[in-house]
């Protein structure tokens, strides 16, 4: 790693300094770039994140896609850590914190939307960001493609079923425009685009091409949280405590589900480059669909919306933590992928 990548922590924290910082001078600039979506994914952001993306699409070989079903046991981790397991635990520190530990701090109609927020959260899977995460660990591209696709397909059966369990309401209503824009956005496009470039590209052009653009990627990340900072720093600075304390339990849920599913890779003996995708898309979450449902269910100004926001806020500095300290546990999992994995 050079030394532009050793402290991409850092760049990430002048980032979010920036970010706030020109959010307060020109607001009304990124209230444009907000304004452009297509149903509520952001363009300017989906544009950065299919940069972050298409490196790691080069790595993909369609050919091989058929024999992950040979190797079950990482996307059953993946399918029970983020179906059974996180947002039920999403929804119990929700509870914990703004029914109890935080039940001063916060009045009872805030509270309630909240922990609707956080369960919002937890119901819903990363589809964009856990290619990034991956390809920061080197993880096994054909491998994070059929985990991220299954479990949007499983999202487009679950989300509204499990959402609606755990908020006790039965009306909520899936924003199919993102769910579909999402896909396409963040799966179809740069997946032909990296299987184009395959065909076009011999392999050692290929491999020079990847090398070139992982600056590139970089990039996209960091202004990838200038503009998400850019978007929210009025929130921020107005209602600073509360965004500290809906970041208290997000905090614990990400790092809690990482330490559950990571461990759970160790003990089923994942090779390094499926254990490590495993663990990322069970921590990382669908925000797009989030805040749209959230929005959709309680307005634009509400805290569940708030919480949703938070969510999108504490993601990227979170991953890249648990990125770097996926990458120096390493050899803690085998090297190879076994038949079983």
């Amino acid at each position: 790693m050079g030394i532009f990548e050793r402290l991409l922590s850092l760049w990430v924290a002048l980032a979010i300094g920036v970010g706030v910082g020109l959010g307060l001078l020109v607001p009304e600039a990124f209230e444009a770039l907000a304004q452009l979506e297509v149903a509520r994914v952001n363009v300017v952001v989906a544009v950065l994140i299919w940069l972050m993306i298409y490196p790691m699409m080069l790595k993909v070989e369609p050919s091989c896609l058929k024999d992950v079903g040979r190797k079950p046991k990482g996307l059953a981790l993946t399918l029970v850590v983020n179906w059974l397991v996180k947002p039920f635990t999403m929804a119990a520190l929700g509870v914990l914190f703004f029914r109890f530990v935080f039940a001063d701090l916060v009045s009872t109609d805030d509270a309630s939307q909240i922990i609707a927020g956080m369960i919002l959260l937890g119901v819903a899977p990363c589809t964009a960001m856990v290619f990034v995460w991956s390809h920061l660990t080197d993880g096994d591209a054909n491998y994070t493609l059929i985990q991220v696709s299954v479990n949007d397909l499983i999202m487009v059966f679950a989300f509204a079923p499990i959402a609606g369990l755990l908020l006790g309401v039965t009306d909520i209503t899936v924003p199919w425009g993102t769910l579909v824009v999402s896909v396409v956005a963040f799966i179809v496009i740069p997946l032909a685009a990296g299987i184009a470039t395959q065909r076009v590209l011999e392999r050692e052009r290929l491999e020079r091409l990847g090398r070139k653009l992982k600056p590139t990627a970089i990039l996209g990340l960091l202004l990838t949280v200038v503009l998400l900072f850019g978007f929210q720093a009025e929130t921020i600075v107005a209602r600073p405590l509360l965004v500290v304390l809906i970041a208290v339990p997000l905090l614990i849920q990400s790092y809690g589900i990482f330490a559950i599913a990571y461990a759970m890779a160790r003990v089923l003996r994942l090779p390094f480059n499926v254990a490590a995708p495993a663990a990322m898309i069970g921590t990382s979450n669908f925000f797009e669909l989030a805040v749209a449902v959230a929005i959709s269910l309680f307005g634009l100004s509400s805290a569940a919306a708030l919480a949703t926001v938070v969510g999108v806020l504490i993601e990227v500095p979170v991953m890249l933590s648990l990125v770097a300290f996926a990458n120096r546990t390493k050899g803690w999992f085998p090297t190879s992928p076994s038949t079983s994995a």
